[in-house]
């Protein structure tokens, strides 16, 4: 099980406009309000003490007295989120006085999230619940070198065959936007057959805030499935800021649930028909890359991709709610919400080589959303030239080291930029991830703790501990779903 911390325990920091966030009260922290305007900040604090609550469940005088609301308010949210089939009884504990109490628990399976990992060489695709406990799984070759509509087409095939109606059972959708016999339609409930799409109605027909997209929250505010989390502007119909559909941009047709213009191929209308539960799609990949507006910059080695604006173009062909992070930010967002405490670095050494900040229990994006390319950090001046254009990068000289399979100095050239980050930030733990990493992580850990511990020496402080990551080679996967669920919990994300 991922995501156990408290309400409000990770957030984000440099998240604007048209990015997902929570409605009203996003990223606050602490105890709940009673004002009608923060009824889906309220919701989310609940939702997210059922969630740590597990199976064993919570009552509701308890959630009032951890949330600070009233027992009326808990009452009432509590009775909205039931009647969506988010919460369910989960029987009853014996009171030191009066009637016995009543406990509730979350549904995980009320609510799914996608993550993807859009590596430089493959796609990887998890399933999640609303526990964030991975329940399908789906990998596929990838050359992200090979243009936009390969790369999405890949992406869409791969994402629609990790749901539960996928490929199987004769249900498939066509990556050219046609649903194929047995498929399900995307007709807002009016097709044969289709599961319908129908306005704030279905557990995974929502996923906008604030009534700007199909299956919106209600002007009330209240908590749909996947209601909360998704700005304007966010949505397969909403590719500017403010929510209008440009000419010629993906989207959806309201009419027909067909794609508006999407990058040469359509969209996949059966999606939430594979999957009703479905919230949204969190994506990771190699930056730099802007995470408000979801355009990639020149992706390292791939300046073919600089300006695409791949989560309006994924959203057109998705049907569903897209976020795109970088893939450290992504998995580093998910050890946070998987119970990693303070203040700490994700290394990623993989295909390339990045690294993933939680300052304070939030993750570090900066003002321009660009933090963390740690890779890029001239350490040999006039060294090897870099994919970046520079020469001498961190990156460069490890990933240099392993193809020669000398990982010895790959883990001590990671270590100095370990080093240099321990120095600038003091953080309290490094953890190290990646295929690289996973493929030899006693030689990784070694290496590094072991350059740590010499400047330990040399300053008079304590060594910052190293170790491997949690949920080895499929964290970034795992953390891109985070980026959709995390709002829902009232816990940051997208």
């Amino acid at each position: 099980m991922r995501g156990t911390g408290g309400a409000g325990a990770v957030g984000t920091t440099g998240v604007g406009a048209g990015a997902a966030g929570v409605g009203a009260g996003a990223g606050v922290g602490g105890g709940g309000v009673n004002l009608l305007a923060l009824r889906s900040h309220n919701a989310a604090l609940v939702l997210d003490l059922l969630r740590t609550a597990g199976d064993e469940g919570i009552s509701r005088l308890e959630l009032a007295e951890r949330t600070g609301l009233t027992p009326q308010a808990v009452s009432k949210i509590t009775a909205r989120l039931r009647e969506d089939g988010l919460v369910a009884e989960a029987g009853r504990r014996a009171s030191t006085g009066g009637k016995p109490r009543t406990v509730l628990r979350l549904v995980p399976e009320a609510g799914h999230a996608v993550g993807v990992h859009l590596d430089r060489d493959e796609v990887r695709v998890v399933l999640v619940d609303l526990r964030g406990t991975v329940v399908g799984e789906r990998r596929a070759a990838l050359d992200l070198g090979a243009g936009a509509e390969a790369v999405l087409g890949a992406v869409g095939e791969t994402v629609a065959g990790v749901l539960p109606g996928g490929f199987e059972g004769g249900s498939e959708v066509g990556l050219d936007g046609e649903v194929r016999p047995g498929s399900v339609g995307f007709d807002r409930g009016s097709g044969p057959g289709s599961v319908g799409f129908d306005r704030g109605s279905r557990a995974g027909s929502v996923g906008f805030d604030g009534g700007s997209g199909p299956g919106s929250a209600g002007s009330g505010g209240d908590v749909r499935p996947g209601s909360v989390g998704f700005d304007r502007g966010s949505g397969p119909r909403s590719a500017g800021s403010g929510g209008d559909v440009r000419p010629g941009s993906p989207g959806i047709d309201e009419g027909s649930g067909r794609g508006v213009a999407g990058w040469g191929g359509g969209s996949l209308p059966g999606l939430v028909g594979l999957d009703p539960a479905l919230l949204g799609v969190g994506v990771a990949l190699p930056g730099p890359l802007d995470h408000v507006r979801g355009v990639l910059h020149r992706v390292t080695g791939f300046p073919g991709w600089d300006g695409f604006p791949l989560r309006e173009a994924l959203a057109g062909r998705l049907g569903v709610p897209v976020v795109v992070d970088k893939d450290t930010n992504a998995a580093a967002l998910g050890l946070a919400a998987g119970g990693e405490g303070g203040s700490f670095a994700y290394l990623h050494l993989g295909t390339g080589l990045g690294a993933g900040l939680v300052i304070g229990g939030s993750v570090h994006r900066g003002a321009r959303t660009g933090a963390g390319e740690f890779g890029h950090q001239v350490i040999q001046l006039d060294g090897p030239p870099c994919t970046c254009g520079n020469r001498g990068c961190v990156e460069a000289l490890c990933l240099a080291a392993v193809a020669r399979g000398d990982l010895d100095e790959a883990a001590r050239v990671l270590g100095a930029g370990a080093a240099n980050l321990v120095g600038l930030l003091d953080i309290d733990v490094v953890l190290l991830g990646g295929r690289t990493v996973a493929a030899a992580p006693e030689a990784f850990v070694d290496g590094v703790g072991a350059v740590l511990e010499a400047r330990a020496r040399r300053t008079g402080q304590d060594a910052v501990p190293v170790r491997v990551a949690g949920g080895g080679d499929g964290a970034v996967a795992v953390g891109a779903a985070q980026l959709v669920l995390g709002p829902v919990f009232g816990r940051g994300g997208g």
